[in-house]
């Protein structure tokens, strides 16, 4: 019967330390949202907001947006160029990425697309903003530097 407690001790300690080691993660409910801090050197500011419920991300959106407000994904003639150029468009590669953040919630396991990875790079950035927005609760916007072309 000793053996039996101690065993069922163990058990729950386990459990318990599991169980604190998940809510440190877990994402807290509300909408979470990451911007580049000034225009890219297309013009373009990048930002990701996801809305978190139940401790999940349940929407992404990814995009950009220039000086007038004009989204990225809607520019016809910037689509053209880059499809014809890179094989993709803001309105294609844009969703992929919010779509792959939302089914593996986890910016670390979201692979970069052909064409895409300067985006990919920055994408990243902000995602990992988001979510760390979002496991402090933490619904202020977060500001990130832009990244540097090499």
């Amino acid at each position: 019967m000793k053996m039996r407690k101690q065993v069922l001790l163990l058990v729950l300690l386990a459990a318990l330390f599991s169980a604190c080691s998940q809510n440190e993660t877990r994402l807290q409910d509300g909408y979470y949202s990451a911007v580049l801090s000034d225009f890219d050197d297309y013009g373009w500011k990048e930002y990701v907001t996801i809305y978190v419920s139940g401790g999940k991300i349940v929407t992404v959106e990814y995009n950009a947006k220039n000086a007038s407000g004009f989204i990225k994904s809607w520019d016809m003639d910037y689509m053209r160029i880059m499809d014809s150029e890179d094989g993709t468009y803001p309105n294609q590669y844009t969703r992929i990425y919010a779509d792959a953040l939302l089914n593996k919630q986890d910016s670390e396991r979201i692979d970069a697309i052909s064409g895409a990875t300067h985006s990919y790079e920055t994408f990243k950035l902000l995602a990992e903003a988001v979510l760390t927005q979002a496991m402090e609760g933490n619904e202020q916007v977060a500001f990130i530097d832009v990244p540097t072309s090499e």
